[in-house]
Order: structure tokens, then sequence, then C-alpha cells
């Protein structure tokens, strides 16, 4: 009998992957994120670990570096195809190289490959990425540590191809083989009044007698079987602020990176009149998911409650809300897709007590995530005059083909406002929150009912007030001193909620100049303006974060320019998204970060074994490929945060 020391998989096999250390440094309403991912390898044996992880769809991922032994390699952002044959090469001549990718299909998905791993050697990988906090109902900033990456389904006939089923290596999430340490600092002009999480943790300490730095960490003992949510609250609530970060200085004047870029954080307050003269009237449509996935439950420590019967409490509390006039109709798909009644109807006590009846017996059971066919269904049935369509869509985001679905609720957002709700841990934050971003809307995460009324109570009160029409900015600045937008157009704007816009500034600034930025936009016929006067000197040790996350704007606004039909192929905004993320170091779906270990130049001796990380059993079900370095199509299917690893030639 051979005896194994280590970690094991459900085979006996050992696991890789040992630890992940994540450190979580918040200023006011951005954050910086640095995972460590510590390995080992056991065998006698060179390993290449493969693993697909989550990270949050609007994150800017901006470093990525690997150390063995007492060697650092800090890997470089390459156009993706490039970086694929470098990885593959390096792992050919039996050197090390580490290969991090995001998916195409989907921005929050992820794929680190770590090759070459000799046999007793360790290796410390890490992560940097930053991202901008949501405000949630209640005012506090909600950051949230993916740890749940749900399969995703492929629609059948989809342009990316199908799958069928695929086996997923699974453990129950209490024997999940790896550590999570997680600790956060939180600093801010205004004080910190409390810090709330979905998991255990440690008192908060405060660093300074204001109470504007605070430290927070996960109670010991915590496996990282579920997402890590953080609520953020400040005193004095959120007010309209600017921060001009200077640029880098080896990066020159005249580009992206070595000019100075502004950020600024607007909280539109429309005026009382207009205010007090909310809508009665719209038609609100309702697209409930129904897929066999919404059968899991919500979350992990109420296993009790299922993500569809969350969904349903969730749709039955807004029907009940609806304003008496107003049309309605509710919608839920699967495989297939059905309405309750034929077309829209008015909203009335007979019609609500037969939606809220056959609501209540709606269960997970339409099969996979075909949510394509119910929207071209809903966009093409003409709008009602003077109601205008508001879409609730109330999803776990498990389908493969995220992008096509934006496309589709962008392209006809002329004619709606998207209102998108994930249910339960692990809902695609790529999805949800651009199902909002380009409808027109607003998005919330539903991972427990503890928060729900709030939430939903405020995306019906948004949806109720009046689009905001005929948005423009304009900027008044010192004289030879010139902004350029690097954010999409504002699209929309509600009451207290941030919104917000980066700019590069080009130009002599000096020490005292200030800026002056103001909004105008039309409120149910009424012109109305915000403005915000800000001091244009550049802030201290910055490193670079409002820059990443300026280029990050800049990059996701040209892979949709990218996907846009065209009568001809054109490959020059492909070209600018490459050079945009290698100059700014942030990846992108044309990209990867590629780093090569040459060492001592002594090859790796011995065949390059996998080995597969087991996850959180949940259900499995079809997941689009990510393509290998080799070139073959991989499935991967994985449930947890750095998952299990599935090979299907």
């Amino acid at each position: 009998m051979v005896y194994r020391c280590g970690l094991l998989t459900a085979q006996k096999e050992p696991v890789p992957l040992k630890s992940v250390e994540v450190q979580l440094e918040v200023r006011d309403h951005v954050a910086t994120v640095v995972s460590t991912l510590n390995y080992e390898n056991k065998e006698d044996k060179p390993l290449e670990a493969v693993f697909v992880f989550p990270l949050p769809g609007d994150a800017a991922v901006c470093h990525f570096s690997a150390t063995v032994g007492q060697t650092q390699i800090v890997a470089e952002v390459k156009e993706k195809q490039k970086a694929r044959e470098d990885y593959d090469d390096a792992l050919s001549s039996g050197q090390q190289a580490f290969l991090l990718e995001e998916s195409e299909q989907s921005p929050d998905i992820f794929s680190l490959s770590v090759g070459s791993l000799p046999p007793g050697e360790s290796a410390s990988i890490r992560l940097e990425y930053v991202i901008e906090l949501n405000v949630q109902a209640d005012s506090g900033l909600r950051f949230c540590l993916p740890a749940v990456l749900n399969p995703r389904y492929q629609p059948q006939g989809s342009r990316d191809g199908g799958s069928g089923n695929i086996q997923v290596t699974s453990c129950p999430s209490s024997l999940v083989p790896y550590t999570l340490s997680f600790s956060a600092q939180v600093s801010s002009p205004r004080p910190v009044s409390r810090i709330e999480s979905n998991c255990s943790l440690d008192p908060l300490q405060y660093l300074n007698s204001e109470q504007t730095k605070a430290t927070i960490k996960l109670a010991a003992g915590h496996k990282f079987d579920r997402d890590v949510e953080l609520l953020i609250y400040y005193k004095d609530a959120h007010q309209p602020t600017a921060v001009v970060e200077a640029g880098q200085a080896s990066a020159g004047l005249g580009t992206l990176m070595g000019d100075p870029v502004v950020m600024l954080s607007l909280y539109p307050e429309f005026p009382e009149a207009v205010m007090s003269s909310v809508a009665t009237c719209g038609e609100f449509v309702f697209l409930l998911d129904r897929s066999g996935s919404m059968d899991a439950p919500v979350n992990h420590t109420n296993r009790n409650e299922t993500r569809i019967s969350s969904a349903r409490d969730t749709l039955l509390l807004l029907l009940k809300s609806l304003p008496m006039g107003c049309y309605f109709n509710i919608y839920s798909f699967g495989s297939s897709f059905e309405s309750i009644f034929p077309k829209s109807v008015e909203y009335s006590q007979g019609t609500m007590e037969e939606a809220l009846k056959k609501v209540g017996e709606m269960e997970a059971n339409l099969g996979g995530t075909e949510i394509l066919k119910p929207l071209e269904h809903i966009f093409s049935q003409p709008c009602i005059p003077s109601q205008p369509r508001q879409l609730f869509v109330f999803t776990d985001g498990e389908v493969g083909n995220t992008k096509q679905v934006i496309d589709l609720v962008k392209k006809n957002s002329h004619a709606h406002r998207c209102f998108s709700f994930g249910i339960g841990e692990g809902a695609s934050s790529a999805l949800i929150n651009g199902l909002a971003k380009e409808g027109g809307g607003h998005a919330q995460f539903i991972s427990g009912s503890d928060r729900m009324q709030p939430k939903v109570m405020q995306s019906l009160r948004y949806a109720l007030y009046p689009a905001v029409m005929d948005i423009s900015v304009t900027w008044d600045l010192p004289k030879d001193v010139y902004a350029t937008v690097l954010s999409p157009p504002i699209t929309s704007l509600f009451q207290g909620q941030r919104s917000l816009i980066y700019a590069g500034l080009t130009g002599q600034i000096s020490e005292a100049a200030e800026g002056c930025v103001t909004v105008k936009y039309s409120l149910a016929g009424h012109p109305s303006q915000n403005q915000l006067q800000f001091n244009l000197k550049p802030t201290e040790d910055s490193g670079l974060t409002l820059h990443r996350l300026a280029s990050r704007a800049l990059i996701r606004c040209l892979e949709m320019e990218d996907r846009e039909p065209r009568q001809q192929q054109d490959e020059s905004v492909k070209k600018k998204v490459v050079e945009l993320s290698v100059q700014s170091g942030v990846s992108s779906a044309f990209t990867a970060f590629i780093a090569v270990n040459k060492g001592n130049g002594e090859a790796i001796q011995g065949p390059l074994v996998r080995r597969n990380v087991p996850a959180p059993r949940m259900m499995a079900c079809g997941m689009p490929a990510f393509q290998s370095a080799r070139g073959k199509s991989k499935m991967e299917i994985l449930v947890g945060v750095f998952l299990c690893y599935i090979l299907s030639f």
C-alpha cells in the first residue's frame, strides 16, 4: 500500500493548491484586492495545475506575478494567442510558465495555468485587481469576494457551440482542501460606522481616533466555500467627490497612463417637485429563470431556501406593490419559455390575484438557461402607448453566452429599462451588472431574505420614476487645460445613486487650479442640472488605481464596439484594445498575462502531470470552453474559487 502525505482529492491524488490569502484595501468607494495563491507539489513528477475561478465582472486585473524559491517573475500583458504560444513553448522546453487569461465569453471568469512545478517545489501566485464598490439600498458599499463559480449553461445553437453535461469532480463544501485568510483595511474622509458580513468576522478595530481608518478580518477557521460579502457603512452617507491622480512619470505626457486622470463621483439630487410626482403608469415585464440550477440553495448558510423560492418571493413582493392602472406580464424560461398572459394586461385586483397564484406554483423545472429567446420575444412585442416598458430579470446568471445577452439588451435599450436581480451566491456579476448598465436600469444581488425587501422596493421606486433624458456633461477648466472623457456616456441617473465619470487631463495644471463639471438633464420635461467644483491638484501615493479603472472602462467600451455587427471584418478596434491593455497593464478579452521563469537554464525533467482541485458539490451543467494553450478544447466546470478542472479532449 502507498501512503501519501498532504491534501488529497477524492481519487487520492495530491492537491497542488494549499491556501488562498486575500488582502483588501478600501479607499472611500474604490477597492484594491491582492490575492496570493500558494501551491506545493508533493509528488515525484512535475505538475501543471489549471484552475478556473470567478472575479467581479467589472474588476480591472492589473498585476500578476509568481514567486518560486527566491525568484519573483512579474508577468507582462501580451496579445492572447501570443501569450498562449509563449506558455506552450516554455513548457515544451522544460521551463516554468504562468498564464492568466480572461474568458472570451464572460469577463467574470479567469483561467490560471501554473506550468511545470517540479517535485518538491512551492510557488506563490500574486494577483491584484481594482474595483469600484456599488452603493446598496441602505447606503452601504458592497464588496463581494466571489468563491462560488456556478456551472454556466451553454445554449444549443449559440455562436460558441454547445456542450453536454459534464461530470464535476467535487467534494462536500466542508471538505474543500484549501483554506482562506482574508483581511481588510478601510479608510475614508468620513468615519467608518460599521462593517457587516455574511461570514463570521473578528471585531472591527479602528486605527485612529477619528474612526476614519479601520481593519477587519475573517474569524479563524473559515473555509472558502461561499462568497465573502462585506457591507461598509460610512457616517454622513455619500457625497459628490472628485479625485485627480498624477500620471506615471515613465509613461510620458500625451498618453493615458502618463497624463493625470480625474474620477468624478456624482450623486444626483432631483428637484423635490418632480420627485413627488411618481408615475403610476408603465408596462412591467417580469422574466423569471426556472432552469434546473435555480433549485440549488440560495446560499451555504441556509440550504432549505432555494434560488427559485427566493426569486418567487422577490417577484411576489413586486407584484403586490405595483400601482393600479399600469400594465404587466410575467414570463418564465428554461430550455423553453412561457408567459402567464398572451400579452401584457392591465393591473387590477383580479389580474394580480391570478398572477400571484401562478407565480406561487412556479418551480425550477424548465431545463437549461435559454434566456436569449424570451428576451427576443419580449423585445418584439409592440410597446403600449404612454406606458414606458420596465423589464425585471430574475436569474442566477448561469449562462455561457453572457456577452450575447448583454448586446441584445443594449440593442433594445431605446424601448425599455432593465432592472436585474442576481439570485443566490455565484450569480454572474458580469451578466447582472451588464444587463442593468446597458438597459439603463439598476442591478441588485439577492443572496438571502434578510435584505431583500429594501432592495426590491428601491428597484421598483427607480422604475416608477420617469426616465432621465438628454444627459450631457460640460467641463469648465482653466485655460489650456482639456478633459478627454474615458468612460462611456451616462445613459441613466437615479436619485442618490452614484454615477462615475473618468477623464484624462492634458495641459499645464497649477497647484491652485480649480475645475467644475456640470451634468444637465431633463426629468419629466423639467430641465435640471447638478454641479461639482473640484481642485485639480493630483493626490499623492495613488498607485495608479484611477488610471487602471479608467483603462478598464475604456477597454470595455471598445470590446462592446468590436462586437457590433459590421459589413466587413474590422480588426482596428481589437488592435486598439490590445494596445491599451498592454500600455495600461490591465487585462482584456484579447490579451493575457504571461510569465516565464527561465531560471538557470536547466530543463525540468519528466512527463508533465495535470491535477484537479475538488470543488464544493453542486449541480452540474454545460459550460463554455476555454481554449487551452495547446489549442485543444477544454471544457471547464468548476464550483468554488479555484476549482475543479475537467478535461475533455
